[in-house]
């Protein structure tokens, strides 16, 4: 058949890929036993003033340069070799070709096109060397104003949503698969609080803007809203968990925080709501209050967003429109206005300002799924796809971004911090990026066998006003955890 060809086809491919990369490979390290260590040994010994744990990072860094250049030299050597055999086939050639004899002007051409193409060659081969090189450097950079502050272990199946308290105390809040919901102290990382009350995947988390109230949508197929009371316990120092100067190394799923003693089993317990919102014919995937916090808005795998009157759990308005399952929704902080995204590739805004009527705007700009669009300061919506864009949108005119971010992997739940206006992108690929809303990449948080998710990141939450913790991500591996990202030298390095 011809897709089994083609498969082979592609398999082939990748296996000669394979083979000429680890060729490539023992010529390096045959060629670093040829040359002594004296070099190295005499620069060691030199007296110098930088720390030891600097010094052995710049030795390795410049180590993986020379390496990196070895490499390109060689490959450089065999294209000139290609191409002194290709010059002469075609001077042999140049008698007869095809019945019909060459000039030298069309030799020329012939040589000239396949030099061209070789030329090509060499100079994607050295892009794609030299940017593992300056990676490093970016790494190091990030380790400078984005460092891991607090990890908050105690879920027993993956975190879905991540959210922070709007009003005193603040604290953090977790929804994840294994139908739970958990606060949490922010500077401790004790879980505070965990409610049960459903009887299936918790999808989503929201803190209501002036009460100690949560809305929590879940794939028993309704939203609840309930309410908390904590206090707070008293913070212990916070260890420095940096990891100055250490590679970023994959690492297994081996390695996830265990979990096995629930943490989490001697705080206080939730089972009841205080309202529950039923209306659904499927998943509830995720929820939101809107602004002034009377009314609540959920958006469901059944291809529909509902509109919830928070007191008498009354449904208030049906949002119909996609084609296919919602992914997400959010409000707007200070307007009545909704935006929900879907599989469908799109994502609608919806306006309640005029009670009388409710518009819709659809925003097609991707590819595939837009697993979120959220609201930013002024008119503006930030929209991430699985098909790895980012894109910022202006409300006044929808028919096209005024920037697009595109990325290597897919993107998850993306959060804004309004203030500055940078923008937290979780990845599959257990990578979080910060963007600015022109598309800037500003950094990257820091990923290590001792510190990062293990596995796929799923959202990412700002708290601009806390002294410690200002970014929460939380993934797969069980876990959220807590940044401090130096903002200012952040844009300093901008």
């Amino acid at each position: 058949m011809p897709t089994e060809s083609g498969s082979c086809s592609t398999a082939r491919q990748a296996k000669q890929k394979r083979k000429s990369h680890s060729l490539s490979i023992r010529r390096t390290n045959s060629s670093e036993q040829e040359r002594t260590g004296l070099p190295r040994d005499m620069l060691e010994g030199q007296d110098s003033k930088l720390p030891s744990s600097v010094r052995s990072t710049l030795l390795e860094l410049f180590g993986q340069i020379e390496r990196e250049f070895e490499n390109l030299y060689i490959e450089n050597l065999e294209l000139r070799r290609e191409i002194e055999t290709l010059n002469e086939r075609l001077a042999a050639e140049g008698q007869v070709i095809d019945g019909t004899e060459l000039s030298k002007g069309q030799l020329k051409t012939k040589a000239s096109h396949s030099t061209s193409q070789l030329s090509q060659k060499l100079k994607t081969t050295y892009k794609a060397s030299t940017s593992k090189i300056v990676s490093s450097f970016k790494a190091t950079t990030s380790r400078a104003v984005c460092q891991l502050v607090k990890e908050y272990i105690g879920h027993r199946d993956g975190i879905w949503d991540v959210s922070v308290a709007r009003t005193q105390p603040v604290v953090l809040g977790t929804a994840s698969a294994d139908h739970t919901a958990l606060l949490w102290s922010i500077e401790t990382g004790r879980s505070l609080i965990k409610y049960t009350g459903h009887v299936g995947s918790v999808n989503s988390i929201k803190f209501h803007p002036s009460e100690q109230l949560a809305l929590t949508a879940s794939g028993d197929q309704t939203a609840h809203i309930w309410r908390y009371v904590v206090q707070l316990p008293t913070p212990q120092p916070v260890a420095d968990t940096s990891i100055c100067g250490e590679d970023e190394v994959e690492c297994s799923d081996k390695d996830e925080p265990d979990v096995d003693g629930d943490v989490s089993s001697d705080c206080p317990t939730i089972r009841v709501p205080l309202t529950s919102l039923k209306s659904h014919q499927g998943v509830v995937i995720a929820a939101d209050w809107l602004v002034g916090g009377k009314q609540a808005v959920t958006a469901s795998w059944d291809r529909t967003a509902n509109l919830y009157d928070v007191e008498t759990a009354e449904l208030v308005h049906s949002l119909t429109g996609h084609d296919q399952e919602l992914t997400h929704c959010c409000t707007h902080p200070t307007q009545r206005l909704v935006v929900t995204s879907s599989r469908d590739t799109t994502f609608r805004l919806w306006d309640f300002r005029d009670p009388s009527i409710h518009s819709v705007n659809v925003f097609q700009g991707h590819t595939d799924t837009v697993t979120s669009a959220v609201f930013t300061v002024g008119d503006n919506v930030v929209s991430g796809s699985d098909d790895r864009t980012v894109k910022v949108w202006d409300l006044k005119n929808m028919r096209s971004p005024i920037a697009t971010i595109r990325t290597d992997s897919a993107i998850n739940r993306i959060n804004v911090c309004v203030g500055q206006k940078i923008i937290a992108l979780p990845h599959d690929n257990r990578q979080v990026r910060l963007f600015d809303m022109s598309g800037v990449r500003l950094a990257r948080l820091p990923r290590s066998s001792r510190q990062g998710h293990r596995r796929m990141v799923c959202c990412s939450a700002w708290s601009e006003d806390h002294p410690t913790c200002n970014l929460f991500t939380c993934g797969f591996d069980r876990q959220a955890i807590g940044w401090n990202i130096n903002i200012p030298a952040l844009l300093q390095e901008k």
